[in-house]
């Protein structure tokens, strides 16, 4: 079955391989390009006629090499296609695709097969998915194999039977009318098995409507939307905010993203009731610059508000240079090229432009269910739910748990607790936005913008993330301002700058040959990157890791602790408000048994960052490898030494010595846990160490008085406890500490122990 039916490559040979491509496209070009390299020659390239005065990447190449190119509208003059449409592979839902290279015979797709290569389809692909995944890279090595293989003389010719055979009939508009008295699953796989090229159709208010970007629902769909009449379906449509969701006979949903218009207008789905119910703002004269179109559409000559982009010739690069041009005159403007396909003609291009500039774009609102604090003078507002796809979501099931202060062991709030299912909607998301949406396409430069725009947003809210960190991590505010915070913002400023720095380097190779050749390197995102981190520094940790991963173009899916999930989710509604698009970060706060393994596992996760135990850390490691050998980064577990001489500075090493194991509570990285002090100077420093001991406030974090805030929580209290008492009977002396503090919460005495065992 071919499965290039717009796409289509034959190759004749002859026995001294002269070869005659017969081709379009990308996809002609890169074999072409192979082909040639391999040694062979290219008598003839048979090619489509010039569209709009522009020559097909093919022709192009060869005309480049001076090899003669022939245009020909039609090719099938003397083939008899077959009516029927028969075993549409994702029409029909199969599970797994593929391609064949054939043996060309008298017209028709059906000679001997050559070669095979299949893959898996994912539940939501489409034929563009496919194409750039799997039928564009794996189909150019597949030709060039093929033709190795003749040329070596084991090339296979296996008679392919007619029946079942598919032809370019498939892609024919009036084939692809939507059969509503279907289940929702055959609906959805019709419509993206037409997307986008013919578009599945239904007649919906006396007017021929295309369906794109068809995913199924999962669970109950949303019911709050306004109803859409749709002729033969059963239940009428819901236009909702997410889409236009659908209903098969089987009562099951499914939602469409985008909606296009016989006059060739595509509009997001969410908004069929709410076209032109906006009025007409008043451009300001600098607005006015937006009218770059005459500088494009050459041949029209007066661009009027009704002057539409695609009817007066332009095609898709004209769409790319058309965004570029507006991008110049307003460099905070978030344009993409599907934007130009929705507002076709001038007057909505320069509306939709103008107010996404001003802010009345109608982007939809986030919603918000703040649990909201009044503590430190002011009053914080913490999200608290899963933050999937750009929404703040409940976990499957409705599950929670909660997240509790530990200076009073009180609880602070019920937190979404994430399912499997939900780690499946994030990875989705994240792939998508990664593969699909805006975040893949943009200029660095603009990411780079981005990111300096939500640095500022945590600076302009640093006091109430600074507070949100103490009262679930426990971190003595003014520390928390300046280090968990004040470090997360700078390190956002530093990976900013990066955006547009990112680049491989360019080598001279093998002088020998005349043409010097070169290599060069091109550095490019992964793609969707799992984070998962600890409890002790809870910002910081995500800055660090997340800052990096966004810089290089990659999205997101971030495990907080599941003991200090708050400061990530409200770092999520920030990435909203600096207009990071959908998807490109996503916060699961959850268990690191169900959560953590399943990012492990997840085929569509490319890289894993995680810091913690040495023991998760192998686990870890062992997942990513068995899964699908993604890249993995860890930071584990270790006990640094510090050594103090008798000819130290003796304040200073006191100074030094108690910072390396108190601060933050103890609770860090790389804490100095252990210190080798010389015989002759050890009594003294302990004696000093114990009296500034005694000095040290252990309260409330949020009390700007307080030196030593509670731990963290109640089961690294109990580690801490444990291993003073262990300490002890292994023969160490206990000089202070080593308990807790007898009031609620989680604070424990500055401990100091001395002859502490070797083991």
């Amino acid at each position: 079955v071919d499965l290039f039916p717009s796409k289509t490559l034959r190759i004749f040979l002859i026995s001294t391989m002269k070869i005659a491509v017969i081709g379009q496209s990308l996809f002609g070009q890169e074999v072409y390009k192979e082909l040639k390299n391999d040694g062979h020659t290219i008598v003839g390239v048979f090619t489509i006629p010039d569209k709009d005065g522009k020559a097909d990447p093919l022709a192009t190449e060869a005309e480049k090499d001076a090899v003669p190119v022939f245009k020909f509208p039609r090719w099938r003059l003397k083939g008899k296609s077959i009516p029927e449409v028969v075993d549409q592979t994702l029409i029909h839902g199969d599970k797994k695709g593929g391609f064949t290279v054939f043996w060309a015979d008298d017209g028709l797709d059906t000679g001997p097969i050559l070669l095979q290569r299949e893959c898996d389809v994912e539940p939501d692909d489409t034929v563009n998915s496919i194409y750039k995944r799997f039928l564009f890279p794996e189909g150019v090595k597949g030709t060039v194999e093929a033709v190795r293989m003749i040329a070596a003389g084991t090339a296979l010719k296996i008679i392919q039977p007619e029946e079942g055979a598919t032809y370019e009939c498939i892609q024919k508009k009036d084939n692809a009318k939507i059969d509503w008295n279907q289940p929702a699953e055959a609906i959805h796989n019709w419509i993206r098995g037409n997307d986008k090229v013919p578009g599945a159709w239904a007649e919906v208010d006396g007017q021929k409507l295309t369906f794109y970007g068809s995913t199924l629902v999962d669970n109950n769909p949303s019911t709050k939307g306004q109803p859409l009449e749709i002729p033969g379906a059963g239940r009428p449509g819901l236009v909702t905010k997410a889409g236009l969701v659908l209903f098969g006979n089987d009562d099951k949903a499914l939602l469409v993203r985008n909606l296009q218009f016989e006059d060739g207008k595509m509009i997001s789905a969410g908004q069929y009731f709410s076209m032109g119910s906006s009025a007409a703002v008043e451009l300001t004269e600098e607005e006015k610059a937006f009218a770059v179109w005459k500088s494009i559409l050459t041949n029209v000559e007066q661009v009027e508000d009704s002057t539409d982009f695609f009817k007066s010739g332009a095609a898709s690069m004209d769409v790319v240079r058309l965004v570029e041009e507006v991008k110049l005159r307003a460099s905070d403007l978030q344009l993409q090229n599907e934007d130009v396909y929705m507002a076709t003609t001038f007057q909505e291009f320069i509306q939709m432009c103008v107010r996404k500039l001003r802010g009345e774009d109608g982007e939809e609102e986030l919603v918000v269910d703040y649990v909201e604090k009044n503590v430190n003078n002011m009053t914080i507002r913490m999200p608290h739910q899963l933050f999937i796809n750009g929404e703040y979501v409940d976990a499957e099931g409705g599950k929670t748990y909660k997240t509790i202060n530990p200076t009073d062991g009180e609880p602070i709030c019920d937190v979404s607790l994430a399912q499997i299912s939900d780690v499946e909607k994030a990875v989705s998301a994240a792939k998508e936005a990664f593969d699909e949406g805006e975040w893949g396409k943009m200029n660095p430069r603009d990411r780079g913008r981005l990111m300096y725009r939500l640095a500022d947003l945590m600076e302009q809210h640093q006091e109430e993330l600074a507070t949100i960190e103490s009262i679930d991590s426990g971190a003595v505010y003014t520390l928390a301002l300046k280090t968990h915070v004040g470090m997360s913002i700078q390190t956002f400023r530093y990976f900013a700058g990066w955006c547009d720095k990112i680049q491989g380097c360019t080598i001279p190779i093998n002088q020998a040959r005349p043409n010097r050749n070169i290599t060069f390197t091109k550095k490019e995102p992964v793609g969707v990157c799992a984070i998962v981190i600890p409890w002790n520094y809870p910002l910081m940790m995500l800055a660090w890791k997340t800052a990096a991963c966004l810089a290089a173009g990659n999205t997101v899916v971030l495990k907080p602790a599941q003991v200090t999930p708050l400061t990530a989710l409200k770092f999520a509604e920030l990435t909203v408000r600096a207009g990071f698009p959908k998807g490109v970060v996503n916060i699961l706060p959850g268990s690191g048994f169900l959560v953590g393994q399943r990012l492990s596992d997840h085929p569509d996760i490319r890289k894993l960052g995680f810091t913690g135990s040495t023991e998760i850390g192998k686990q870890i490691m062992k997942s990513c490898a068995v899964s699908n050998v993604k890249k993995v980064s860890l930071e584990l577990g270790g006990k640094s030494p510090l050594i103090i001489f008798s000819d130290c500075d003796l304040d200073k090493a006191v100074r030094m010595g108690m910072s390396s194991v108190f601060f933050n509570k103890g609770e860090n990285c790389i804490a100095a846990g252990r210190l080798f002090v010389e015989e002759s100077l050890h009594d003294t420093f302990v004696q000093r160490v114990v009296e500034e001991v005694k000095k040290m406030r252990i309260g409330d974090p949020l009390d700007r008085s307080t030196d030593h805030g509670p731990q963290n929580h109640k089961a690294h209290m109990d580690k801490l406890v444990e291993y003073a008492n262990t300490g002890v009977k292994e023969g160490a002396k206990l000089i202070c500490g080593g308990k807790q503090v007898g009031r609620p919460g989680e604070r424990f005495l500055l401990t100091l122990s001395c002859h502490v065992s070797e083991k």
